[in-house]
């Protein structure tokens, strides 16, 4: 469901990819993020005052996934008089979608896993959505949303196989560390729980043990050296948290398999052992987007697109936030009873003022990771090389991106025929890897992204008609060591009694926040994935 990773090209790569230009001329741009809208709230002094006024009973600031998820908690609730401001033009954060010459596809997010039971919060909006119904007494989802299969494969010494861990051609040595990682996770999944959203297992002190390393220092005091058990987990880091196993904690290491559906070894045939059956993903043409969509859809022009945030200040009677409406150039000034400051930390306190302590020291401790997102439409299906057969996800080992998705695999029309790839790269949290993403022109990413496919797909710039590429400067939070022990300390201090609600599971989900703010956002989770967004923005629009 959500963005990754953390590699560069390095001067050394981008020397390499100086002569590899397209073989024909393909069109393309930045799209997808008004960046230039971000870098006015830092960089612009003396915002025009407000010369319009307006009014609701509830604000939502912010209209990503806990946006959203508050603002559908509102409807619920029977409260109609809310609105939500956003942005970019377009609600749905990280998980917004596009079109490539009418090609849905995804700009950030691409799935969701099959929520579990810590979950029901996603549970619930699924079966809402008519993508979960109980048949005979037992659970199940829609096929046309399931990922088909094949879902992934991996290009691994020059041919494709099936599924992400490499295991065509290793050696006995590599196959014995892939088990006994295994074991390793199932050892610690039973020792403490891990869930998904986090909030919903008690932190314990093996969570704190693994929260205060680096993921590459537990692996490496743990004797895990295999070189490709080591470049799968620095993949898998990189693709949920957006950076790598050297950056992240050994706390979210184990974190990503532990809280799902565990560490599968393959087998002789590349099929996974012991896969759960309903341990399936959930994606669609245009990715998360199609829930975004949803989402928002209800909210009709409650929805105020094209404002940026640029001060939310409490009063006695309630908040008062001044926005500035990109559209008509004039700044509003909005009061209401409540707001939902469903931004990211960063972002939360810069405009809040003044920013609680609690906050201020969030914003301070929680890095985020910058992402590429290109979207490449081909005129026709691609050369391939031997092995595997096309997927769903397709990743190159070792390349500096995560690989691609192909828009086209939910289709059921079997006849080929043009179709988008969704290319990502996460480029970590190192401040000259933002200015390589916002500063690269555009060409230079065209360039690189056909270097890097051409590998597998020799006729790829002969079929590629357009490169979008979408970027992110601040996509998601990092959850870095010490970052789970950060959170667990300021939580349950820095909450509003009155911010606890009791959920159906009898679970309290704590919402920071003050008398009239609340705050709802993955950053509070310390990573961005969507059950831990849904799950806050739900938790504060029922507490509002």
């Amino acid at each position: 469901m959500t963005l990754r990773r953390r590699a560069l090209l390095a001067g050394a790569g981008a020397a390499a990819l100086a002569g590899c230009g397209p073989a024909r001329e393909i069109a393309g741009d930045f799209n997808g993020t008004a960046v230039e809208r971000g870098h006015a709230l830092r960089d612009v002094r003396g915002w025009p005052p407000a010369t319009v006024a307006r009014r609701a009973q509830v604000l939502v600031a912010g209209g990503g996934i806990a946006g959203l998820a508050a603002a559908r908690a509102l409807r619920q609730r029977g409260v109609d008089d809310f609105a939500v401001l956003e942005m970019e033009d377009h609600a749905g954060g990280n998980s917004r979608a596009g079109s490539v010459n009418g090609i849905a596809c995804p700009l950030g997010a691409h799935y969701l896993p099959v929520p579990g039971d810590d979950a029901h919060e996603v549970q619930d909006l699924l079966e809402e959505l008519g993508l979960r119904r109980r048949v005979a007494g037992r659970w199940v989802y829609d096929e046309r949303t399931l990922c088909h299969s094949p879902q992934e494969r991996l290009y691994f010494q020059g041919a494709w196989q099936e599924g992400l861990l490499p295991w065509l051609g290793v050696g006995a040595a590599t196959l014995a560390a892939y088990r006994r990682f295994a074991a390793r996770v199932e050892a610690l999944r039973r020792e403490a729980r891990f869930a998904m959203p986090a909030l919903r297992a008690p932190v314990l002190p093996l969570h704190l043990a693994l929260d205060a390393q680096t993921f590459d220092a537990w692996l490496a005091a743990e004797g895990f050296a295999d070189p490709q058990l080591r470049w799968y987990l620095d993949y898998c880091c990189r693709d949920d948290y957006g950076a790598g196993s050297a950056c992240v904690s050994a706390w979210a290491g184990i974190h990503y398999f532990a809280s799902r559906h565990g560490f599968h070894v393959p087998g002789g045939s590349g099929a996974q052992e012991g896969d759960d059956p309903e341990a399936g993903l959930l994606t669609w043409p245009e990715g998360n987007g199609w829930l975004a969509r949803r989402l928002a859809a209800p909210c009709g022009a409650r929805i105020a697109t094209g404002r940026t945030v640029l001060r939310i200040a409490e009063t006695r009677a309630g908040v008062e936030v001044d926005a500035w409406d990109h559209a008509t150039q004039q700044t509003e000034r909005w009061r209401a009873g409540h707001c939902i400051v469903a931004l990211p930390v960063f972002v939360a306190a810069r405009v809040v003022q003044p920013a609680p302590d609690f906050l201020r020291a969030a914003a301070a401790r929680t890095p985020h990771a910058a992402w590429a997102v290109a979207n490449i439409r081909l005129d026709a299906p691609l050369a391939d090389r031997a092995g595997a057969a096309p997927a769903w996800d397709n990743v190159l080992h070792g390349a500096p991106g995560l690989g691609y998705v192909d828009a086209r695999h939910q289709s059921l029309d079997p006849r080929p025929g043009p179709t988008v790839l969704t290319w990502y790269q996460a480029l970590g949290t190192a401040p000259e890897a933002r200015r390589m993403l916002l500063e690269r022109p555009w060409g230079a990413w065209r360039d690189a992204i056909l270097a890097e496919l051409a590998a597998p797909h020799p006729d790829i710039a002969e079929r590629a008609t357009r490169i979008e590429v979408t970027r992110y400067g601040h996509a998601m939070a990092v959850p870095v060591p010490g970052q789970l022990a950060f959170l667990n300390e300021i939580g349950p201090q820095r909450l509003n009694d009155k911010r606890w609600q009791l959920l159906k599971n009898e679970q309290s989900v704590p919402v920071p926040g003050t008398a009239h703010l609340s705050f709802a956002h993955a950053d509070w989770a310390g990573y961005s994935v969507f059950e831990e967004a849904f799950t806050r923005g739900h938790a504060a629009g029922l507490a509002a």
